[in-house]
C-alpha cells in the first residue's frame, strides 16, 4: 500500500483546494517541478497530479508542467488526471513518461472510451470517482450527477484497469479523516484495487485505512492519496509510508 504525495495545478502553481472549491485555493509553490522533486527525496514511490484547470476546462491546461515533473523525476511513476477526454491525450501523456493516466468525467459518460483506453493502454488506466453523498460528481467536480458510486464500480469492473481513486469531495481538503467505510465498501465490491482520496489528516488515519485494506476484500486497497496533510505538516510522508510497510 502506497502513500502518494498529491499535486495539483492550477495557474501553473501547486495548490490545495477545499472540497474541490476553485474559489477556496491556498498556494504552497510556486514551482510545482521542485516540490515534485522535495516529496521524491521524502521518500514518494508514486507521485498523483491533478491538473485542475484542464479538469474544469475539459482539455489539459498544465502538460508542460506535467511534461517537466516526468522529465525530473525519470525513475518516479507518476498519475496524472485533469481534462483527459480522449485517447490522443492518453497518448501525449504516455508518450511523455507519465505511468498512469486518469479518467473520470469522459468514462462516466462514455463506457466505450473507457474500455478503449483500458484496452489500448492495459495496466496504465486509473478511474478516478469523485463523489457527494455517494454520488458521482464530474467535470472538476462542478456537477453533481444521478450516477451512484458503487453503480460506477460495478460497470467498471473487467475492464483491467490499474486501479480506481475514490475521492469524498466532501473531505478533500478539509483535514476531517477520510471516508474509510465506503472505500473499503467499495474495494468489497470492486474488482479493481482501490486507491482512497480525500481527507487525511493525522497518521492515525494512515493506520486505519491500513486495518481496512488487510480486511476488506475484493481487490483491496492499494494506496492513499495524501495532499494537505502532509504540505501542512501533520506527519511526513517517510513515517507514513513506514507504517505501512510494517
Amino acid at each position: 500500500m502506497l502513500v502518494i504525495p498529491a499535486i495539483d495545478l492550477k495557474d501553473g502553481k501547486c495548490v490545495r483546494l477545499r472540497q474541490g472549491r476553485f474559489n477556496e485555493v491556498t498556494t504552497f509553490s510556486d514551482d510545482p517541478v521542485a516540490m515534485a522533486a522535495h516529496w521524491r527525496e521524502q521518500g514518494a514511490r508514486r507521485l498523483h497530479v491533478v491538473d485542475l484547470d484542464g479538469a474544469a476546462a475539459g482539455v489539459p491546461m498544465n502538460e508542460e508542467i506535467v511534461q517537466a515533473i516526468v522529465a525530473a523525476n525519470p525513475d518516479l511513476p507518476v498519475q496524472v488526471g485533469g481534462g483527459i477526454r480522449d485517447l490522443e491525450t492518453i497518448a501525449f501523456y504516455i508518450e511523455a513518461g507519465v505511468r498512469f493516466v486518469i479518467i473520470g468525467t469522459q468514462a462516466m459518460r462514455d463506457s466505450d472510451f473507457a474500455e478503449s483506453a483500458c484496452r489500448l493502454y492495459p495496466g496504465q488506466v486509473i478511474i478516478g470517482i469523485d463523489a457527494l453523498r455517494s454520488m458521482v460528481a464530474v467535470e472538476g467536480w462542478l456537477e453533481v450527477s444521478a450516477l451512484s458510486t458503487a453503480a460506477l464500480v460495478m460497470r467498471f469492473a473487467g475492464l483491467g484497469a490499474a486501479a480506481i481513486i475514490y475521492t469524498d469531495i466532501a473531505r478533500d481538503g478539509m483535514m476531517q479523516g477520510p471516508d474509510i467505510e465506503s472505500t473499503a465498501n467499495l474495494a468489497e465490491r470492486s474488482t479493481i484495487p482501490m486507491i482512497a482520496s480525500g481527507g487525511v489528516s493525522k497518521l492515525d488515519d494512515i493506520s486505519r485505512l491500513r486495518e481496512a485494506a488487510a480486511t476488506c476484500g475484493g481487490a483491496g486497497i492499494a494506496g492513499v492519496i495524501v495532499g494537505r496533510a502532509l504540505y501542512e505538516g501533520a506527519f511526513e510522508l517517510g513515517r507514513a509510508q513506514a507504517l505501512l510497510d510494517a
